[in-house]
């Protein structure tokens, strides 16, 4: 199932940065930050992250050719930067939509992207834009939630996810396994948690 959320969440993004990390830090510490440090430890070359947010991957990359970062807020952006100069982190970080990427086809060697899907507005297309952007042999890496399983719990998502789109951004049900297959990319590889994946995905 794919719904819609607001087609410019950069006001839900700039309203709610300030306390961005504090309010993920639950996630964070129930296993979000290591489940993203194992998969982007896998980013080779030039590497492109989609909805950089805070920065909070900035220390999860090993050494890299270069890396851009891009968000639809600049204040999620003016915070990725801050962060980056205290890490003493050279980064190219920009904001762009993710629906409408400002790079040539096959620019970077990996795409990353952590619980952003949740919260494009249409995430197929934003999808498409990192299959369009990766090069033929490189890779996606992709850290996402989605629609619960069981079917109370599924229900339970669809209920409520127009409220945390409207206070927070993201939605609680996209299915986002079966939009990666429609913008055209290939699972190579899926880890399973509960409502969490961690994807290796292809061109």
């Amino acid at each position: 199932m794919t719904t819609s959320t607001p087609r410019h969440p950069a006001t839900v993004y700039d309203r709610v940065a300030p306390v961005y990390d504090l309010y993920t830090a639950p996630m964070e510490a129930l296993g979000s930050r290591r489940a993203r440090r194992r998969l982007f430890a896998r980013a080779r070359g030039q590497v492109l992250e989609l909805g950089i947010g805070t920065g909070l991957n900035l220390s999860s990359y090993p050494q890299l050719a270069g890396l851009t970062g891009v968000d639809i807020s600049p204040r999620m952006i003016g915070r990725a930067r801050r962060r980056a100069s205290r890490l003493g982190l050279e980064a190219r970080l920009e904001v762009a939509d993710i629906e409408h990427l400002p790079f040539a086809d096959a620019s970077f060697d990996t795409v990353t992207a952590a619980c952003v899907f949740c919260s494009v507005g249409d995430p197929v297309r934003g999808l498409r834009e990192a299959a369009r952007v990766v090069r033929p042999d490189g890779r996606v890496l992709l850290y996402e939630h989605v629609r619960p399983v069981n079917p109370l719990l599924g229900r339970l998502a669809d209920l409520i996810s127009p409220v945390t789109r409207a206070l927070f951004g993201p939605e609680l049900n996209r299915t986002t396994e079966r939009n990666i297959e429609a913008a055209g990319l290939q699972i190579a590889e899926v880890r399973r948690r509960g409502i969490w994946r961690e994807i290796v995905a292809r061109r």
